[in-house]
């Protein structure tokens, strides 16, 4: 195999046998001329090959087969027929507990699951103050597995799987256990591992995630690889294929397998609504702006000051209410302060605004590049204002502050902070706008004639 292919899978099969009743196993090992079993083919036929460096996201409906290629590409499972080749140390978060010792206390199976996966008894030692502050569950590392809640369970597994520095990180839907905050910090530290070199393979039922996180996609569908390609274009096929109709699923297979992948500007039919007649209404019904003082994002990363320090970001109404519990269309000011340690030259300061994975929305700065804030003194404290309006969906969203200068005719950054606030966009009935992205769409529908033959 290359050095540059992190993965090869060639002609992977998976055969699992069903039977009726148990003693009808017994029966096939005494009589093996004679078969008691219904055969599954969970895979047939896979043929892929995910280079270093690259993150590979895998689609399906349930049942699909995306979690028995995840076990036999970590070794768990053993495929009926065909080679799997790994090149590179491989961490794996697959299904909730597996590797955990329920009875084990959260130190042991850091240990257990730390030697399952190469380390030495030195080298988990080393990582273990590491791992136990990724996790955040406090005195509950003491405590048997067995007594965690789903939460607590994949925060340590987590944790252990990204600090034994893998080559090849799998993960299997498990993220969508945490909270958000928790969420993000996953999500910085895979994007993280993605950035020095490392291999993802990524399970998700979550479009955006996958969308966002990786370089190419696979569809699966009982047991077959139906379309490999852009994520965009994989996961706009996998839409339609779970919404199409039972009766119509078969020629939707064998379209899809036939889309020659290479055409990744290929254009797809859109039907449209001509917006004509009476608007609906936008619901009216909002919850109070409040302050929650438990959202603080858990994956803040702060750059090395210089000369510069970013304080007290915060998020307030327009008339100067501290918030970050926002509603829908209103308009909000982020505001910070910047103490200058020493005299800077230049000065712009910038926002912007990342979902839980990490894209980035939008942002600002405060100047353009060619007309600056010429000169700050040393002792100088400047608070900065931006406004915004929160044309946001409901969810999570982080917050990043910077400030720039001009160091040896170089603009640099004087400091910088990536999720230093988080806020959450609250939910409301009714609401009609989808995606991300509010843009406040108003929607006319009226009766149009139509003359059939």
């Amino acid at each position: 195999m290359s050095e540059e292919i992190a993965i090869s899978l060639q002609n992977i099969s998976k055969c699992f046998k069903r039977y009726a009743h148990p003693v009808d196993r017994l029966k096939e090992i005494l009589l093996p001329q004679k078969s008691y079993a219904q055969e599954f083919w969970a895979l047939r036929d896979i043929n892929l090959q995910i280079s270093k460096g690259h993150s590979l996201g895998i689609v399906g409906r349930n049942g699909s087969g995306k979690s028995t290629l995840l076990q036999i590409v970590v070794g768990t499972l053993t495929p009926t027929s065909g080679e799997v080749q790994v090149n590179g140390k491989i961490s794996a978060l697959l299904e909730l507990g597996s590797g955990f010792n329920p009875e084990f206390t959260g130190r042991q199976n850091v240990f257990l699951n730390g030697r399952l996966l190469g380390l030495e008894q030195k080298q988990i030692e080393a990582k273990f103050d590491e791992i136990a502050a990724f996790a955040d569950i406090g005195d509950f590392i003491e405590q048997p597995v067995k007594t965690y809640s789903s939460g607590m369970f994949v925060r340590l597994a987590f944790a252990v799987a990204i600090n034994v520095e893998p080559d090849i990180l799998v993960v299997d839907e498990a993220l969508a256990v945490g909270d958000e905050a928790f969420q993000r910090k996953c999500f910085a530290r895979i994007q993280a591992i993605k950035e020095s070199g490392g291999t993802i393979l990524f399970v998700s039922h979550s479009a955006s995630n996958v969308i966002e996180l990786c370089d190419y996609a696979v569809l699966l569908d009982r047991g077959d690889l139906l379309l490999y390609g852009k994520p965009k274009s994989v996961i706009t096929h996998y839409h339609k294929l779970i919404y199409t109709p039972a009766d119509k699923v078969e020629s939707l297979r064998d379209e899809i397998k036939n889309i020659n992948t290479k055409e990744e500007n290929k254009q797809f039919q859109e039907y449209n609504i001509d917006k004509l007649g009476s608007k609906v209404p936008a619901n009216e019904v909002q919850l109070s702006e409040q302050y929650d003082s438990n959202l603080i994002p858990q994956s803040t990363t702060y750059y090395i000051p210089r000369g510069a320090e970013i304080e007290e970001p915060h998020v307030t109404t327009i008339d100067g209410k501290l918030v970050n519990l926002l509603n829908r269309r209103n308009k909000y000011i982020y505001t910070y302060k910047v103490n200058f340690l020493q005299p800077a030259f230049r000065v712009r300061f910038g926002m912007m605004i990342k979902t839980v994975s990490g894209v980035e929305l939008g942002g600002a700065t405060s100047h353009t590049f060619e007309k600056p804030i010429e000169y700050i003194e040393a002792g100088d404290i400047v608070e900065v204002k931006f406004s915004f309006n929160s044309n946001l969906q409901p969810g999570i969203y982080f917050l990043n502050a910077g400030v720039v200068g001009m160091i040896n005719d170089a603009e640099v950054f004087l400091h910088r902070i990536h999720d230093v606030a988080m806020f959450r966009i609250q939910p409301e009935e009714k609401v009609l706008a989808t995606g991300i992205i509010d843009f406040n769409i108003e929607p006319n529908i009226s009766s149009v004639e139509m003359t059939r033959k």
